[in-house]
């Protein structure tokens, strides 16, 4: 079992940056892929970022590219999401993920953390 807790949310501008953080527990957090996720309004979760264990591969949705950050610590057990250049369609609520496969954790993860709520004003 893998607990996950996110925290860093807030109600900020557009612009401007903000970086969530995932802590893991349970069982030991290498050898799983963490991925972020994000559910807004009325909208379906979508698929953010994720970060592999082992060789620190990434993937980006292409609403993100260029301006997110996926990171781990695999010693703090924690994986980050840096926002840079926050937009009010980031608004959502954003949620950690893992899974053994770098693969599947972009489609269906196994484990989910309980979501935070990052609103960007304009």
């Amino acid at each position: 079992q893998v607990q996950l807790v996110e925290s860093g949310g807030g109600l900020v501008q557009a612009g401007v940056s903000l970086r969530l953080s995932c802590a893991a527990s349970g069982r030991t957090f290498s050898g799983y892929a963490m991925g972020w996720f994000r559910q807004a309004p009325g909208k379906e979760r979508a698929f953010v970022a994720a970060i592999n264990w082992s060789d620190g591969r990434t993937n980006y949705a292409d609403s993100v590219k260029g301006r997110f950050t996926i990171s781990r610590d695999n010693a703090k057990n924690t994986v980050y999401l840096q926002m840079n250049s926050l937009k009010p369609e980031d608004t959502a609520v954003y949620y950690c993920a893992a899974h053994r496969s770098f693969s599947v954790v972009i489609t269906q993860p196994y484990y989910w953390g309980q979501g935070t709520q990052v609103t960007v004003s304009s």
